[in-house]
């Protein structure tokens, strides 16, 4: 009964602020042609639900698909309709985002959530394997799944962050310090209860492209906005941003090199990774390399680069489809 009631709720949460600016989002559908039809779902979680979005046939495990950080389902909008049909496709909207539950007051989120959010999936659809598909944060998590239980995946594709980053002693203090204080701060902020601010659609459209430092194209913003924005309740005609604000303030992970490199090393299944040469490395990109070189020894493991922004496969699905679509065909094909 519960699960049914989070299902309809995600409809009217769907249904309502697509309505409220389906008119803003009709000049946009160009960008990726006819959307892949999906299947709203919810996956019940002890502290709430997951939003996600299934494509394709049910009677086969899907790949599944998670967004990086202030990100939701809707980034993998453009690229799903690219993707084989012959294997389906579940994109989810991790806690805190898109349409997915928020973790409870009092709590902070924090990177290994995702790892734990994986391994939970796979028991609740009782699968035997995982294969995954992560963009940012969840390519990232995903290098630590993968390290961590090897056994429990069977293919990974991972967008622009390979790797847990690296970070001197110095900066990790002065950040979770920083992190801390703000993590109480927007803390409050939710406890107020108040509405955030609002804004007329361009002007959300406009920050949100800023705010991804131009990362995410203007067109391409409705994507994520289509689950991540909600109707002012003072003025429907402007928007507000509709995430847990916590998530800004997330903790993230403190390795060392030593640590990450042996990760790497334990990552021993089928691994594509596609870098995006416009997107910055975010950490010394000795790290980077030394990772990618220990990365290279498993013979399964494919690298490319391809000319775009963080989010190429949002803007520009087409670029990575191609790649994507061949290390699919060979580890997962037709059959």
């Amino acid at each position: 009964m519960k699960g049914q009631q989070s299902l309809r709720l995600l409809r009217q949460l769907t249904n309502g602020t697509q309505q409220s600016f389906s008119k803003r989002l009709a000049h946009g559908q160009s960008a990726a042609g006819s959307l892949r039809d999906h299947e709203d779902i919810i996956i019940q979680m002890p502290w709430g639900h997951i939003a996600g979005k299934w494509y394709g046939r049910k009677d086969v495990r899907p790949i599944l698909g998670i967004h990086g950080w202030m990100d939701n389902a809707g980034t993998f909008d453009t690229l799903a309709p690219l993707l084989p049909a012959h294997l389906p496709l579940l994109t989810i909207d991790a806690p805190g985002h898109g349409l997915s539950s928020w973790l409870p007051k009092g709590t902070a989120y924090h990177s290994i959530e995702l790892v734990q959010l994986m391994r939970r999936i796979i028991k609740y659809f009782n699968w035997e394997k995982l294969s995954l598909l992560g963009h940012s944060m969840s390519s990232l998590n995903g290098f630590v799944f993968g390290s961590m239980f090897p056994d429990k995946l069977d293919m990974f594709i991972g967008l622009d962050v390979m790797k847990p980053l690296i970070r001197s002693e110095k900066t990790f203090i002065n950040k979770l310090a920083e992190r801390l204080e703000n993590n109480l701060k927007l803390e409050e902020r939710m406890l107020e209860g108040t509405e955030p601010p609002s804004y007329e659609w361009d002007k959300l459209v406009e920050r949100m492209h800023l705010g991804t430092r131009k990362s995410i194209s203007l067109e391409s913003c409705q994507y994520i906005l289509k689950r991540s924005c909600k109707p002012s309740k003072q003025d429907p005609n402007r928007f507000y941003f509709s995430h847990d604000n916590r998530v800004k303030a997330a903790f993230v992970y403190t390795l060392s090199n030593e640590t990450v490199l042996e990760m790497a090393a334990r990552i021993n299944v089928p691994y594509l990774f596609i870098k995006a040469l416009q997107a910055p490395y975010y950490e010394d990109k000795k790290y980077y390399n030394a990772a990618l070189d220990v990365l290279r020894k498993n013979p399964q493991f494919e690298y490319y680069e391809v000319e775009g922004s963080h989010h190429v496969h949002l803007n520009e699905p087409e670029k990575v489809a191609p790649l994507i679509n061949a290390f699919i065909n060979k580890y997962r094909p037709d059959v």
